[in-house]
């Protein structure tokens, strides 16, 4: 009978430098630090000790060398947690990078901006259709070739002269163009019960903002936390984002939101939002309103009010859940009944790939 058969597998020992090898441990140990390079050095040498990831010939102090002399990490004389080491500026891009390659896999390059819909209109993306030329036509789309042919046909090569009525443009596509905000949750529960949910939350972020940097500079990103309130932060600060003693404060970050989506020009707005626990706190003038132990109804009511809102300015909100509490699945279903939003219910392995694909879908189904 015709079947696989498996053998043990044996990586190549011989692929890739031994600092390109130290320096993808590195990274992954980066994120779980939150950029405290002294940390994430001192987990790699108990790796190297138990796995003898370096050689006689390349050793730790090699490494940390090569990092500092090819612009990784810079040495400061200041005090802090990273010691006197901090991640520079290149070592956050390949932070990002590294995050859409290992979160969206190897995308196929293609056009920037390119996002056409199947509509046709004043866009910027060319087709092979001809039409004639209106008002408030860019000159940038004028057929030249045949605009010229239509003027010596009308006007004879004796008496040439152009008008109007002689141009034609090349017909375009309407481009969609997508704001979208990205909340992520940074309470207390993103640690609990020994499970690291934070940094595959800010993996996803790096590689989302990764990607619309790239593929689609027209659309904007927004990336703000939520515990006890909401704040911005900026991607380059992704890295560094870590979970502090907090409640969730849904409210706040919708607030927060609403707020930023109010001020882009895009007619397409959405919110992503990565939770694994249910609202507990909200703010009442300069007080805090707090139950940890359930779905309050004050905490509760307030929220969906916030989702009704959300749909009456149609900005969807899609609820990435990375835990499944049957109390939190009924809250999180009356949420999106009342948004008309999405909920994905996830582990941490599909997060990247279930975000990845619905941002890519808003774009294609929306105008």
């Amino acid at each position: 009978m015709t079947g696989w058969r498996f053998s043990e597998f044996i990586p190549d020992k011989n692929s890739g430098s031994p600092f390109e090898k130290l320096l993808k441990i590195f990274q992954e140990l980066l994120l779980h630090t939150s950029g405290n390079v002294e940390e994430a050095l001192s987990w790699l040498t108990q790796l190297d000790k138990e796995y003898e990831l370096t050689t006689d010939d390349y050793g730790i102090a090699d490494f940390i060398q090569d990092l500092i002399d090819q612009g990784y990490i810079l040495q400061r004389d200041g005090q802090g947690a990273g010691g006197g080491m901090a991640p520079s500026s290149k070592m956050e891009i390949a932070l990002r990078k590294k995050a859409l390659d290992d979160v969206f896999g190897q995308i196929k390059k293609t056009k920037r901006g390119n996002h056409s819909t199947r509509y046709g209109g004043r866009g910027d993306e060319f087709t092979a259709d001809l039409r004639p030329f209106e008002f408030g036509d860019q000159l940038d789309n004028l057929a030249m070739s045949e605009s010229l042919k239509n003027a010596q046909i009308n006007h004879g090569i004796d008496d040439f002269q152009i008008s109007q009525d002689d141009l034609e443009v090349y017909e375009t596509y309407y481009q969609s163009q997508t704001s979208t905000v990205l909340m992520i949750d940074i309470s207390h529960s993103m640690i609990l019960y020994g499970e690291d949910r934070i940094t595959p939350a800010k993996k996803v972020a790096m590689a989302l903002a990764e990607y619309i940097t790239r593929q689609f500079p027209k659309d904007t990103l927004d990336v703000i936390v939520f515990g006890d309130d909401a704040w911005p932060i900026e991607i380059k600060d992704l890295p560094y984002l870590e979970v502090g003693p907090y409640h969730t404060n849904t409210v706040a970050g919708l607030e927060l939101s609403m707020n930023i989506l109010r001020r882009r020009r895009n007619p397409n707005k959405q919110i992503f939002m990565i939770t694994d626990g249910k609202p507990t706190c909200i703010k009442k003038g300069k007080k805090y309103y707090k139950n940890p132990y359930g779905l309050d109804r004050t905490i509760v009511n307030r929220t969906l009010s916030l989702a009704m809102q959300c749909r009456k300015l149609q900005i969807p909100v899609t609820t990435f859940m990375i835990a499944k509490d049957p109390w939190l699945v009924n809250f999180v279903d009356a949420f999106t009944r009342a948004n008309n939003g999405k909920a994905f219910y996830s582990g941490l392995q599909g997060l990247g790939s279930l975000i990845f694909a619905d941002y890519k879908n808003n774009k294609v189904k929306r105008k």
